[in-house]
């Protein structure tokens, strides 16, 4: 045949197909999510087979270990006892308490790593929301915004004051990127930086994350105040407020499903895009690959591949360590 043009070329030999490749995968694209308690013992997570909730020396030592392979960051996920859960929420700006002392150990261990902590209520709410709640004069359940947007400033400073690089409001209120951007500035963290969960979705890939931090709502659901999954537009106005309101990195959550949405959020701002790779996610590869019918290293990796290729700068993923070790030996 006479075929001059022949993209076959460029796939022919594994020096070529490195040559010519698109998107590649590296440990410095990955955050790794960490569950931590008070506990002294580290307990896995039976909901999230390979996944573990740490002590404080597990959780030291478990991000070192991810951090000596490449893993340039981690973000962390306290499980809070619950007598210290109150409709106040008021044990989120303990300055002693876990997530504090979990950064403080962290920093000391590891001071190039960078530590991330999540911004919400919900492991401190004893209702289980990401903000304050009451009921109006119907008795139905609200999750008040602006009430709710005071308490995670005074959150995400005791974060900071104990060493925290990057605060992530996962809370999905109105206005809290503003919020947070002018409270850590008159408080002098004006280097610290803010990420975003900005396009978070009422996603039903959350159910294993919340078993891990035993934090399910107690009545209603999340839908108020996170993005309906049929919406994308109204993910990019998520995006460009909080731009607008002083975020230095945005996130889509969940990945997988979500690649129209990391591609469009993509091409709408000049920030980085963070995409989190969540627990549903994890668990359908780590239960295919239990069963013998698929190749989990295979699909977590080419999986990320996929997160990377439509437009993410840096992906949250329960992967990262093991990633990282498989991507030493590719």
């Amino acid at each position: 045949m006479n075929l001059p043009i022949r993209p076959r070329r460029n796939r022919r030999t594994p020096a070529i197909r490195s040559l010519v490749r698109e998107t590649v995968l590296t440990p410095a694209d990955f955050i790794l999510p960490l569950f931590l308690h008070e506990d002294e013992v580290d307990t896995p997570i039976a909901s999230m087979p390979g996944v573990t909730r740490w002590s404080l020396a597990g959780l030291v030592k478990e991000a070192g270990e991810a951090h000596a392979l490449g893993v340039p960051a981690v973000v962390l996920f306290p499980k809070i006892e619950d007598p210290l859960k109150t409709p106040d929420a008021a044990e989120c700006s303990n300055d002693e308490g876990l997530v504090p002392r979990a950064i403080r150990a962290l920093k000391a261990a590891h001071p190039t790593l960078c530590v991330i902590t999540d911004v919400a209520l919900d492991p401190y709410n004893s209702d289980g929301h990401d903000g304050l709640v009451r009921r109006d004069e119907r008795g139905e359940l609200q999750i008040l915004n602006d009430e709710t947007i005071g308490v995670l400033c005074e959150q995400a400073l005791c974060h900071v004051r104990a060493g925290a690089d990057i605060v992530s409001p996962s809370d999905m209120m109105d206005g809290r990127v503003g919020a947070l951007r002018d409270a850590l500035d008159a408080a002098g963290f004006d280097q610290v930086s803010i990420l975003s969960y900005s396009a978070k979705y009422a996603s039903a890939f959350y159910g294993p994350f919340r078993g891990a931090l035993d934090s399910a709502p107690k009545e209603g659901d999340k839908k108020t105040y996170q993005m309906d999954p049929g919406n994308a537009r109204e993910a990019v106005r998520e995006i460009l407020l909080d731009e607008a309101e002083g975020a230095d990195m945005v996130m889509v959550k969940p990945a997988g499903p979500y690649l129209d949405i990391i591609a469009k959020v993509r091409e709408s701002t000049t920030l980085p895009v963070a995409a989190y790779q969540v627990s549903g996610e994890y668990l359908m590869i780590e239960s295919a690959a239990a069963a013998g019918w698929v190749d989990g290293k295979a699909i977590a990796l080419e999986s990320l591949t996929g997160i990377k290729r439509a437009g993410a700068d840096m992906i949250l993923t329960y992967y990262a360590k093991r990633a990282a070790e498989w991507l030493k030996d590719r």
